[in-house]
Order: structure tokens, then sequence, then C-alpha cells
């Protein structure tokens, strides 16, 4: 579950904030006016919004908005139908992964329910239009990210048939989750609880192939590095992946080498996470059949997981081979983010913190994509040695959770330091913390997150109400 900062807000609070707020953030909204807001005006939206005695955390928050939130709306485009929000840079599209993150730190604003509708219902928009156009098998896939028909070759809306045929971490239902309990809106739940139940459904088909609750990545198009694409693109335990036809049915045209043939903590973590997610917005809309449809799932997969993939030399959780179960090593990011979903168990989870606070991960910017001992550790590689703030936060909101707040707020304050010091990216070195990739990605808008939940004790910022 999110924290306690993470909760409905009163309807006091929205009253209070209805006015200036509303007025001003129109016209950050597609359609409603040519140009975004300027930073003043969001530096007067946020006032009476965000609390902190600190000027320069103020100003980064505002920053957070400014260029990773509202700089990233888009009109609505065929295929979507509605306004959007793209991570920047390179990327093309609503993505999976940066929409959650965005959508999560968006409902802290006052009226912005019809949105962040808008912009889900982009994706249950795809799933039925995927649906009947792809077999049985296929059904409820949601694709890693919807572009619009203007983007480039590889990237257009109009190849939504051929690419990308793949899905991704699978956070779709904690998003909607943190947005209900920023604004408890169940307009947007009960429009989603469909939806996201068949794309649960496809997860598990099409990615625990074995049936017993590990899950895997993939690609319709057989192309290797898709696959990868539905995780962390280039982590290390994917490195000898390969694509073999579903084991569950039979061989021919609708069944092709589109399955990996390993079984990564990540993606399973975030799935039984997800799961959680829904069972939550299943009970608030009162759709209490199913949420008990979804609870053997968690069960299942977490046992599966403690079984199969815990490595006690490692102090984490491992990939491992489908079929035999071996174990895969390096450890990566990825054996550590299950502390979200609350996977481990006491014991499992004291080991995490004794390796967490070790040079192992406890680099000068903390916590690297994989172990710094590794042979394939280095601090700027893509995935293979450096810093994504998407997932420290994962990590380190389960670890200050299980009761490790110190350790947690160490590596928390290092990392928003480091990003208001050279300023908010999409990666960063884990030796120099020099920024990597995109300036200002969507999804790195969770370093503000991170604050925001009280992880970072030098870091005092939180909503003006509880």
């Amino acid at each position: 579950m999110p924290s306690d900062s993470a909760r409905p807000l009163p309807l006091s609070r929205r009253a209070v904030l209805g006015g200036l707020g509303a007025a001003l953030l129109s016209g950050a909204l597609p359609g409603a006016a040519a140009a975004p807001l300027s930073r003043p005006q969001v530096e007067q939206l946020l006032k009476p919004l965000l609390v902190t005695a600190d000027p320069a955390l103020f100003q980064f928050a505002v920053t957070v908005f400014e260029r990773c939130i509202l700089g990233r709306i888009q009109p609505a485009e065929p295929p979507l139908r509605h306004p959007w929000l793209v991570p920047g840079g390179v990327y093309v599209g609503q993505w999976i992964w940066d929409t959650t993150f965005l959508t999560d730190l968006l409902a802290i604003l006052p009226n912005q329910q019809e949105f962040i509708r808008g912009v889900y219902q982009n994706y249950w928009d795809f799933q039925q239009r995927w649906n009947a156009a792809k077999p049985a098998y296929a059904h409820g896939m949601v694709a890693n990210f919807m572009p619009p028909d203007s983007g480039p070759p590889g990237f257009s809306g109009k190849d939504w048939l051929t690419f990308p045929v793949y899905s991704q971490a699978p956070l779709l239902a904690w998003g909607v989750e943190r947005v209900y309990l920023r604004n408890h809106d169940l307009e947007l739940v009960r429009a989603a609880l469909p939806g996201l139940e068949a794309f649960h459904d496809w997860y598990w088909r099409e990615r625990d192939l074995d049936g017993i609750g590990l899950v895997t990545v993939g690609s319709y198009d057989g192309v290797l590095q898709n696959a990868r694409y539905e995780t962390y693109d280039n982590e290390v335990d994917l490195d000898t992946l390969k694509l073999t036809p579903h084991p569950g049915r039979p061989a021919g045209p609708s069944n092709g080498p589109w399955y990996g043939d390993i079984c990564i903590p990540a993606n399973t973590s975030y799935l039984i996470h997800s799961e959680s997610s829904l069972i939550h917005l299943a009970e608030a809309a009162g759709d209490h059949a199913m949420a008990e449809r979804r609870r053997p799932f968690v069960d299942k997969a977490s046992l599966a997981m403690r079984a199969h993939m815990w490595d006690e030399d490692q102090g984490c959780f491992l990939a491992v081979r489908r079929g035999s179960l071996a174990k895969i090593t390096p450890a990566t990011i990825g054996g550590m983010v299950p502390l979200q979903a609350n996977i481990p168990t006491i014991n499992q989870m004291e080991r995490m913190a004794e390796v967490l606070a070790t040079p192992r991960w406890n680099t000068p910017l903390p916590l690297p994509s994989v172990d710094a001992t590794a042979p394939q550790y280095k601090s700027d590689g893509f995935w293979r040695g450096d810093v994504w703030p998407s997932a420290v936060y994962q990590t380190l909101e389960g670890l200050a959770h299980r009761g490790h707040r110190k350790l947690a707020g160490d590596l928390a304050g290092r990392l928003i330091d480091n990003a208001m010091k050279v300023g908010i990216s999409e990666h960063y070195d884990s030796q120099s913390g020099a920024p990597l990739g995109v300036p200002f990605l969507g999804m790195s808008a969770v370093l503000l997150t991170l604050a925001l939940e009280g992880i970072s004790p030098r870091h005092p910022i939180r909503l003006a109400v509880k």
C-alpha cells in the first residue's frame, strides 16, 4: 500500500484549492490555451498545496511540475482519443512506466479528475482495438507505449498492429490506486477495473508460462531486444535470454518464439503489487467478487518468489531459468524492488537491508542497477550500473515501510541532493552522480515523490493537508 501521505484528500482541502488552482491549471490542459503554465504560475499554483521551510526544495518541486509533468501534456491525436502525457526526449507516445508516476503527482493538483480519466481511457481504448484484431491468447495486452499517428517511423500510431507488440512493467493498477488515494475518484476506478483485470489475466497467461507464479518477458514479433524492453532494457540477468514457443500451446503459426526462457523478479513483483492494488480498487468500487478472484494470484506468486528466487548469499531475489529454476547472477536492482510489494519475509527483508548498506549497493550515488562488485558493473552503464530514480524509489519505499527508515532516509537523501545539484535526469552515474540520458524525463518526477512521502528526513516537504 502507498504511504499515509497518499491517503484521499479531505473535501475541505479540495474546496479551498478549487478557485485559484482550477483557474491556473486550466491553461495547462490541451485545447484550453496555446501555451503551458509559466514558472511563476506553477509557483503560484503549488504554494497553497505544498509545505516546506526550504526554498530550494520548493523550487525543486516547481521544476518537477513545470518540466516533468505539466510541460509533458499533449493534446489528443489519433489513435489517442484523449489528452495524454509524454515522457520527453526520444520517448514518443504514452508509456505505461512514466504515466503511472506522473498521474500520481498530477492528482495532487485540483480538478484533474477528468484529464486523468482520459489518460487511462487511452489504455482501455487500445486494449479494445487490439482485442478486435488479435487472437484470443493475445487479448488483454496493453502495449508498453502508444504513439500518436504523427510519430516517426517505428513510433507512429499507424503501426500499432505490428509495433510495439510487447508490454511493459505492469504498473497500471498501482498507478490508478495512487490517483484514487489522492483524489478519491471512483469514476476513474470503475472505468479502469475491467481493463485492468483483462491486462492482468493476459500477463499471467502470456508471461507465467509454467503456471507457478513467476513472470518472464516476451514479444509477439520474436525480436529478442523487444522482449527485453518489457522490463529494464539492458539488465544483465537477461544477457542470455532466448525466446521459445509457449510450452502450453500447440506448435504452429499461433505459437511462435515469442516467450522468454528467464523469469525475472522485477516484473513478477510489479504484477504482484498491482494485483494488490487491483484488489483494493475492486473493494473500493464494491466489486468484492473481483477482489476475491485476484487474491490467489498474490498468494501464489509471493510464495513462488520466496521459494525459488530468493538468494541468501546475494541478499535479494534473483532471476531464474524457466523450467529448471536455476538462479542467475549477478544481482540487479530488480531483485530489490520486491520490497515495495511486501514480498520478502522478515528474515529476507533484514538480509536485504544488510546488503543495501554495503558498498555493493551503497555507492556514492545509490542504488546502482547492478551489484557494484559484479564484473558487468559500469557506473554509467545503461541498466548495468547506473542509477534510476524510479527503481530506487520502489526499493526505498519498501525499505522505509518495513522499519529501516534511517538507512532508507540516507540513501534517498543523497539521491535527492544530487538531483537538486546536477538536475533532474533520466538516470545517473552511480559513482560521479553525473546526469545521463533525457533531462527532465517524466518518470524521474518520482524524485519529488520520495521527498513527499517523508522517506528523506532532510528534505521535509508535505502536502498542505493530509
